[in-house]
Parts: C-alpha cells; structure tokens; sequence
C-alpha cells in the first residue's frame, strides 16, 4: 500500500473517530444504495442462479449419481468392506492433517484476502461515509461462512458415502456425525481469519507459525498412511484426538463405526460450542474492531488478483496476494561474493534461496507427497497406477518450480539481465544451476528414505527426474507474454472450442511434455525394479533434459529478438 493511501486511509478513520450520532446515515445510505442497484439486481440474482444450478449439475453428475450407484451395487450384494479396516485405521490421524489444513489456510487466506471483503466501489465509498460499519460488513462475513459450509457439507457427504460403503454405517447416522466436523472447522478458519485480519499480532502468529504448522500436518498425513498400512500408534492417536477441536473433529465421525473412540459425543459438543462462541466473537469484531485500512487493503488486492485472473495472467495474481500475505522470514545468514565471475548467478541464486527459505520448505513438502503418490503407482494397475505416476512427477515438477523463482523474475523483465555479461539464454541456463542441485540433494533424501522399502532401482528414480523438470520449469520460465488470443480460437471438436485446451497445453508446454515423455519409462521402472529398467529410465530423463534445455534456449533468445 502507497503512502498517500496509507494517509487517505488515517484521515478517514480520524474522521469516522469524531462523527456522533446525529451525523449518522447508515439507513438512508442503504436506501440510496438498493434504488441505485436495483437496474442490476436481477441480472446479478440471474448470474448467482446460474452459478448455483452449475455446481448442483456437477454436484449431481459427479456425486450424487455415482454414489446411487455404488450403494445400489452394495444393495445387490457388492461388497466394498475390504477397505474399511484400513479408512477407518487411518481417519484419527488423516481427519487431524485435514483439520490443521483447514484452519490454515483459513488464517492463510485471511493474510490477504480474509473473510470480510467487501467489493472495491463500496470500500472506496461506503467506508469514507458517516455509517455503521457493521451493518455494512457483517453481510460480507455470512456470505464467507455460508460458502465455507457449503464445503464442509460436501465434505461430510463424501465421508457419509465412505463410510456407509466400507464401513455399513447408516447414511443418517453417518452424515450427522461427519456434519460436525464439516460444518464446524470451516467456521472456525473463518472465524480464524477474521481474527488475522483484526490484529495485527494474529496475524504475525500466523506468519510464524506456517511453516511448523505445514510439517505438522505432513507429519499427521503420513502417520495416516502408515496407520492404513497396519502400523497405528493408538496411544498417540488417542492424545491428538483429544488435544483440540482437529481432533474432536475426528472424534465425532469415529462415533457411528465399530472403532469409536470413547467421549465422541462429548467432543462433538466441545466442538460445536467452541465454534458458536468464535462465530460471535467474529461477529462482534467485524462491528467495530475491524480496522478499516485492513478491510481497503485486502479489497484492493483481492481486486487486483481477480483482474489478474480474468487475464489469465496467475503469475502476476500470484505476485499481488503475495505483498499483503508478507514475504518469507529471511535467514539471518551472510553468504560472501564470489571471487570468480562465473560464480555470480549461482550465488545470487543461493542469496535468493536463503532470503525465502519457504521456497526449500515447499520443495520439500511437495517431495513428500510425490513419494507415496509414486509408491502406489507401484502396487497398483492400469488406470490407477498410470495416475497415481503423473500425480507423483506432477508434485515432483511443482517442488521443483518453487526453486527457479529467480529465473521467472529474469523474464519477467529482461531488462534485469543486462548486468550479466552472458546473453540472456546463457544467463537462463546457468539458472539451473543451483534449483537443480537443490532439488538434487531432496530428492536423494527423499530417496534414502525409500531405499529400504523400495530397493535401490526405485529409489534412484527419484533424483533421475529431477533434472528433466528443471529444464520443464526453465521452458515454462521463458514462455513469454500471455497469448490470450489461443482462448478465441474458433477451431472446434465435438465437445465444443480447442480454444482453453490449446491455451492450457501453450501454458502448460515444458511440464506436460516433460509427463508425457517420461510416463512410460518411468512407470515400467517402478514396476521392473530393476537396474537395467531404472538406467533405461535415467537415460531417458537424460534425453528429455537435452531436448527441453534446447528448447529453452530457443524461446529465450526469442524474448530478445
């Protein structure tokens, strides 16, 4: 935020600070404002119902239909309880990841955007008026929790279908008990939120506390997967059952099956009060405590990153949340200039990698994730293990990715590169250098984790992808300014306009050919798990590498003609 709006933003608040009762003019503002929108009020009642009737068809067509089906089946005599032991070992823990993953990116969210965020023309203008400010925001923060419920009904519908399936609760019974914890967590990350955005030291909390926050909720995932595959710790489970609403949460969907956990009707009560006197602290504070240069902040921004978006330009709506969300918490670690000029990319590259120490962190989150997505791909077959591979090297190319910001900072503006003394593709490709020898050194931990359970050919498959999707990430780096013209492209084909596909596959051109070009090596590696099968795979990456690095250089030179 400017200087200027900072003041502007102060005046109005000192302003606000000496009306009296008699400047009030909340009711005749409201007046002014339903007769000058009432031109536009059915068509805006039009655009919400259509909106409403798209997600209810896709709710429909993709949930309801087939969830029919399936119980149908099971009506029939299909059996689906083979997989209930290992849901039901596994929702202590995997129910507590959800749950700290909800409440932070409730308070994520609110860092930039929070739950209470009137449009723009009715910050610019309502705010500087001698109005109650309640009346005017209160309405912005039902809507957030009436879209937050709506999630977490679908959420419990999801888990009323699991259980009633695997498990053979009853349909009542089970969604009742999901609904708990589904309606109540995304409550409380809204209520969360509204306390990020009314202070300022939440909110420093939250900037702290995200990236322990984040290993905790990889860690509780991983100790569900662990509990699925028999290796539960009950006495652990049962303390974070216990130790907060992300457990009590758990508690109550446990209550319907046979493995219930004793005091679930007590922690379903916990919950729901806990989440009833947040929702009314919430609600008091949006009536005055609310700083109103934190609601014009976060107006202006979710503006902007809306704007950006309509223009499919999401680096750059990326950029804009990231300013109000704050910058990562810089290493207070000096690393000295080089005394060789060929060492000055790579050491801006480490210097920029130690001031967003995040970066590594989400590198290593998403390496996490890619492991078990790769080691189903091995237990499993057809359709599932072909998925379960392209998620695995989908989360291996965006670990990746959050170490080659520096190289998307160079394109961005290629102005920025006429320091160095090499040509711009040159000075692209030496920002490989360290993003790759940083994902080097995660994937081979990652891999040393492995080696025990997977044998030492699956597990050198993990740094031998690397390479290629660094020079994916260093493709999609130099694609340019955003050919927005690919979306009206009047081509056509039985399901409708190429015009998104042949933006998405130009947006998307060095990760997905990189997928494409790997899946089938890669896939008959992790099932061989053998050496020549994993040298045929290493190989392979290899001459991806090569290739992408070419085309890299290619379009580089290109952002310079």
């Amino acid at each position: 935020m400017s200087a200027d709006t900072r003041l502007d933003d102060h005046a109005a608040e000192e302003r606000a600070a000496h009306w009296s009762g008699e400047d009030e003019w909340t009711d005749e503002t409201l007046r002014l404002l339903r007769e000058l929108r009432a031109p536009h009020r059915r068509k805006r009642a039009g655009q919400i119902a259509y909106a409403v009737y798209c997600v209810l068809l896709i709710a429909v067509i993709w949930g309801v239909m087939p969830s029919m089906g399936l119980f149908l089946e099971a009506s029939m005599g299909a059996d689906y309880t083979g997989h209930g032991p290992a849901i039901l070992a596994a929702m202590p823990a995997g129910i507590c990841a959800l749950a700290v993953g909800c409440l932070l990116l409730g308070a994520r969210d609110a860092l930039w955007r929070g739950p209470v965020v009137p449009p723009r023309e009715s910050v610019d203008w309502l705010l500087a008026q001698p109005v109650r400010i309640g009346r005017l925001l209160r309405p912005w923060l039902w809507v957030s929790c009436a879209a937050a419920l709506s999630l977490g009904v679908l959420a419990a519908a999801i888990g009323t279908v699991t259980l009633g399936l695997t498990v053979r609760v009853g349909p009542a019974a089970a969604f009742a008990w999901c609904l708990v914890g589904g309606a109540c967590l995304p409550l409380l990350a809204t209520a969360l939120g509204v306390a990020v955005e009314t202070a300022p030291r939440v909110a420093g909390w939250v900037r702290s506390l995200t990236p322990y926050a984040g290993v905790l909720a990889l860690a509780l995932a991983g100790q569900s997967v662990l509990a699925a595959d028999g290796y539960a710790v009950p006495w652990l489970e049962r303390i974070e059952l216990w130790s907060g609403p992300w457990g009590w949460a758990g508690m109550a969907a446990l209550s319907p099956t046979p493995d219930a956990v004793p005091g679930g009707p007590v922690a379903a009560a916990l919950l729901v009060a806990l989440t009833g006197g947040c929702l009314a602290l919430a609600n008091r504070a949006v009536g005055g405590a609310l700083p109103l240069a934190a609601v014009r902040q976060r107006s202006r921004t979710a503006s902007g990153v809306m704007s950006a978006l309509l223009t499919v330009e999401l680096r750059t709506a990326r950029q804009v949340a990231a300013g109000p969300a704050g910058g990562e918490r810089s290493v207070r670690f000096r690393l000295r200039a080089p005394r060789h000029a060929a060492l000055a990319v790579p050491w801006r590259d480490c210097v920029a990698l130690l001031r967003a120490p995040g970066a590594v962190a989400k590198s290593a989150a998403a390496t996490a994730l890619a492991v078990p997505a790769a080691g189903l791909a091995v237990n499993a077959h057809g359709g599932t293990a072909v998925t379960a591979l392209l998620a695995a090297l989908s989360l291996g190319y965006w670990a990746v990715a959050q170490l080659l910001e520096s190289a998307r900072l160079e394109t961005d503006d290629t102005r920025r590169a006429s320091w160095a003394p090499y040509s711009f593709a040159g000075l692209m490709l030496r920002h490989a250098i360290v993003p790759g020898a940083v994902a080097l050194l995660i994937s081979c931990a990652a891999a040393a984790v492995i080696l025990p359970l997977g044998g030492p050919a699956r597990a050198a498959l993990v740094p031998a992808a690397v390479p290629a999707l660094v020079a994916a990430g260093l493709v999609n780096a130099c694609r340019g300014a955003s050919k927005l013209h690919l979306l009206m492209a009047p081509s056509q084909s039985p399901a409708g306009g190429t015009g998104p596909v042949q933006f998405l596959v130009w947006y998307l051109a060095g990760p997905l050919t990189a997928l494409a070009l790997l899946a089938v090596p890669f896939m008959l590696a992790l099932h061989a798990g053998t050496p020549a099968a994993a040298v045929a795979a290493a190989l392979t990456s290899a001459t991806v590498t090569c290739g992408l690095l070419c085309w890299m250089y290619a379009r580089a030179r290109a952002l310079t003609r």
